[in-house]
């Protein structure tokens, strides 16, 4: 932490953490950059924590997060409040009772169970495991690229493109523009990540309505008859288990999901990787331990950081209650550092048990989560077996995308020595 952030710090030693931390501390570059610190503090001393001057809470700590997972009907997916940087810089929100859609990762039983059906059985492991030699396709390229020139952003040559190619074939959306379906999966985190002031989010917004146009016109096309999501999704529709426009919702969340965490869980990894070249040559040596080694990173760099629950009823998490109306920012990036369920936490462990919260729990665990792994153990795979040495380019330092819930480069210049 530095600046601001460090100054905060300092100033909550030795006092009660709610009462001590302004809300503005959340914003702040330093721990947009560095979260660490601030977890610790909140996790040793106020695990559910009340910004102050708002209905907003923070939950730190790992028990809490599971609780408050299983808990549906005190912590509900609802969506009913937007987050934004308010006056002074502090989390603010744009509420409403209820949003027009709340559909998969925004809704409750029992529609969830029915939008989860409506995609499900097009997105389990064995589907995911039959795309491996698309995906190993689309590696050798994107990885070929980066070894041709011998140095460039990782981001812009691999973590951003992959991740929206695979999810787009797996989906089978037609003809479709990398770069503008990659758009859209940021601008759908960014309406929630609260760092952008009221007339960005307006305009982010505005801009998200043109995909809502493509998605239904790829829909329009569909065929009922496919053994893609995109055919799987037209079919519920033309039940009538699925409206149009919740159709259309499915589809950009999967997108967006599938879109955003892998290329966050890749640009993470790979800094790992060009940071250390010890663990390089023991995975060369040892490319079993990939997949250790990727849900390490999970658990050290969790792509979302929180998602966003919603509170129906008065309730209490920890000793602290919450109204109705509030709305909590479940922190799964500071549980998957809490010192009661991982020893030394801040290290990365190959032999630790997967524990993780990176992917949610309970009923809103990531279904896309296999395909997550496979992406990362194929390019993290193919990355190491062609190339000899990784390395940050000292000249253009990596630089983080400003945002309070996912935690992702905006870009990872490397330069890297071929095999």
């Amino acid at each position: 932490m530095h600046g601001k952030s460090e100054q905060l710090m300092g100033a909550v030693s030795g006092v009660t953490v709610a009462n001590a931390i302004p809300g503005e501390a959340l914003l702040d570059p330093g721990f947009l950059d560095n979260p660490y610190p601030l977890y610790r503090q909140l996790r040793e001393t106020a695990p559910v924590w009340r910004i102050p001057e708002t209905e907003i809470f923070v939950v730190t700590r790992h028990a809490l997060l599971d609780e408050a997972a299983r808990r549906v009907e005190d912590f509900s997916s609802n969506l009913t409040g937007i987050l934004y940087r308010g006056w002074g810089g502090k989390p603010a929100r744009l509420k409403r009772d209820s949003f027009p859609i709340q559909v998969l990762a925004t809704a409750d039983p029992p529609d969830h169970a029915l939008h989860r059906k409506a995609v499900f059985p097009e997105l389990v492991a064995r589907k995911m495991a039959a795309m491996a030699p698309e995906i190993e396709q689309v590696a050798d390229t994107c990885v070929g690229r980066l070894l041709e020139a011998k140095s460039g952003d990782f981001m812009d040559l691999v973590a951003n493109p992959l991740p929206i190619t695979v999810v787009s074939k797996l989906v089978g959306f037609k003809g479709s523009d990398t770069r503008k379906l990659l758009q859209a999966a940021f601008d759908s985190t960014s309406v929630v990540d609260g760092t952008m002031n009221l007339l960005q989010l307006m305009f982010i917004l505005l801009r998200s309505a043109s995909i809502q146009r493509w998605l239904g016109a790829q829909l329009g096309k569909a065929s009922p008859d496919g053994g893609d999501i995109l055919s799987a999704v037209k079919r519920s529709v033309d039940e009538g288990t699925l409206k149009p426009m919740e159709a259309r919702a499915i589809l950009h969340i999967l997108l967006a999901a599938g879109g955003e965490s892998t290329t966050s869980l890749l640009g993470n990894a790979v800094r790992r990787l060009a940071e250390n070249p010890e663990l390089q040559a023991a995975l060369r040596a040892q490319p079993e331990q990939i997949p250790a080694f990727i849900e390490e990173i999970l658990r050290l760099e969790s792509p979302f950081r929180y998602h966003l629950r919603s509170v129906p009823r008065d309730t209490s998490l920890g000793g602290v209650n919450i109204p109705r109306g509030a709305t909590v920012l479940m922190f799964w990036s500071a549980g998957n550092r809490d010192p009661e369920v991982f020893a030394h936490p801040d290290e990365l462990d190959l032999d630790r048990p997967r524990n993780h919260l990176t992917f949610g729990r309970g009923i809103h665990t990531c279904v896309g989560a296999p395909l997550a792994r496979l992406e990362g153990l194929i390019v993290l795979r193919a990355l190491l077996e062609r190339t000899r040495h990784i390395a940050l380019d000292s000249s253009r330092p990596p630089q983080w995308v400003t945002s309070l819930q996912v935690r992702r480069h905006e870009s990872l210049p490397l330069v890297v020595t071929p095999a």
